[in-house]
């Protein structure tokens, strides 16, 4: 006889729902990653900008040049002010998928200890029918011999 549990499906479904809650997690690292790697570019690109704008200042370049540099550079800011909220929502975002995980690795792992607790419920049970069934025949045995 083999150990059925009831609850298979459910046991499953838990297992599903973590493999998922891993899969967002993943998701939701990917894009903090992304937000990281764009804010990067962005400090890459104002810190070029930031030294043409001081090569163009010592070499006499045309009021507009520079005024239309400085314009820019302010875009740039503006960027990488915008950048730094959507990481810092990223980051949120991280730890609102981690503590699902975490809730989900849990359930599972209580549904994985009952079914634990039900399979050695059941081999005990087993043992013990065994048990019975050798002391029966032994008993039967013994009361053959008697006669």
């Amino acid at each position: 006889m083999r150990f059925h549990y009831t609850f298979q499906k459910v046991v499953d479904l838990k297992g599903n729902e973590k493999t998922q809650a891993e899969w967002m997690l993943s998701s939701a690292l990917g894009e903090l990653q992304a937000q990281e790697k764009s804010l990067d570019e962005l400090i890459s690109q104002r810190s070029t900008l930031m030294l043409s704008l001081q090569s163009a200042a010592e070499q006499k370049t045309p009021m507009a040049k520079i005024r239309e540099m400085q314009v820019y550079m302010d875009y740039l800011d503006t960027c990488i002010a915008r950048k730094h909220l959507d990481i810092r929502r990223a980051h949120v975002e991280v730890q609102h998928k981690q503590d699902h995980l975490s809730t989900k690795v849990l359930d599972e792992k209580v549904w994985l200890k009952a079914k634990d607790k039900a399979q050695t419920t059941f081999q005990q049970n087993m043992i013990l029918r065994e048990q019975n069934e050798l002391d029966e025949m032994a008993t039967v045995r013994f009361a053959m011999k008697s006669l």
